[in-house]
């Protein structure tokens, strides 16, 4: 069985650096040589049983859940469901915002590590970042071979415990909703770029569209935060650019409502002059007006599941499940103004 120096040795740095990279030290190490040092821990297979045997203790009741942002409601509703489970037993969430921000991402999964919580659950989206997916993996294998236990929320590039969102039928199930009404110039506003959930709610946009003859062109796609007022201006932006649009896909409710905004700021009528679907059913959906068509997700739900993931014994295979989309139909989309 490795040892720590045959750690440190392959990775040619000292005991003490191995040590601080091994258990999550809050003092620092430059990342070339926590690469060097997980690289070895993972070739040798180096397990630190006391470390292993510390985060298996009844005393350690934490677990670190990471989210994007706990103001947004789509986060605020999953880490409902996380808290929910994690207090029936009897386990203490410490939330970590990221706010989108791979490098705060991988910096929490050290600090939870130095804090030596049970379990860590990731709640955000994925990101389409190569650096940042192979050093979080990295850290998370680490992680888990000290002991402690992983599950994700969405697609990411981490083989363990998933909890997966249909957001791709989500997508096709918005905008086949449009098309069936009769819409053909449909906008979408869109989340960032980098986020795999963009790129899968966008795709089964794209697959709705092809299947009803129609098309979204780059000119129809306007990329926001995630929020209502960069989704006013994406808008706003949409509106300009594409005259008698009559439909608008927007990738999460509070970017819906931010649309719902704008349309209101230039006399436009919902679903009179435009439509408009979200994304998520969040709470406030179905009270703005006019309340809001949308895809439902189950958020709650998302938590509870993948707590339960995060706090169970690791199965011999990774455990995925999935969550299914829904149609939610309210009063904010109806067929296009004629001509």
């Amino acid at each position: 069985m490795a040892t720590l120096a045959d750690v440190a040795k392959r990775a040619g740095v000292s005991a003490a650096t191995a040590s601080r990279v091994i258990n999550g030290s809050a003092k620092p190490v430059t990342d070339e040589l926590r690469d060097r040092v997980l690289r070895a821990v993972d070739e040798l297979h180096y397990v630190p049983n006391a470390h292993a045997q510390g985060l298996a203790r009844a005393d350690r009741i934490a677990v670190g859940v990471i989210v994007h942002d706990v103001s947004d409601p789509y986060f605020a509703e999953i880490t409902r469901g996380l808290q929910r489970v994690a207090t029936e037993h009897g386990r203490l969430c410490i939330i970590c915002n990221s706010y989108r921000d791979p490098d705060r991402e991988l910096a929490y999964v050290d600090l939870l590590r130095a804090q030596q919580v049970a379990a860590i659950v990731l709640t955000g989206s994925g990101y389409h970042d190569l650096r940042f997916t192979r050093l979080l993996n990295a850290k998370l294998k680490a992680y888990e071979r000290s002991g402690g236990r992983v599950a994700v929320i969405g697609r990411h590039k981490h083989a363990g415990d998933a909890v997966m969102p249909d957001n791709e039928q989500g997508g096709y199930l918005a905008a086949a909703e449009l098309y069936r009404l009769g819409h053909q110039r449909v906008g979408v506003i869109a989340g960032p770029r980098i986020l795999t959930t963009t790129t899968d709610r966008l795709t089964g946009i794209r697959r709705a569209a092809k299947e009803f003859g129609g098309s979204v062109p780059p000119r129809r796609v306007v990329y926001a935060d995630f929020d209502r007022d960069s989704a006013a201006v994406a808008t706003a932006e949409l509106l300009d650019a594409n005259p008698g649009l009559t439909a608008i896909a927007a990738l999460n409710d509070a970017m819906a409502i931010g649309a719902l905004a704008t349309l209101r700021e230039r006399s436009l009528t919902v679903p009179g002059d435009v439509s408009v679907i979200g994304f998520d059913d969040m709470p406030i959906a179905r009270d703005v007006l006019p309340p809001l068509t949308t895809i439902r997700l189950g958020m709650p739900e998302m938590g509870m599941r993948a707590m339960t993931l995060a706090l169970t014994p690791p199965a011999s295979e990774p455990r995925i499940e999935h969550l299914p989309a829904e149609l939610i139909r309210r009063a904010s989309t109806a067929a296009p103004p004629a001509s």
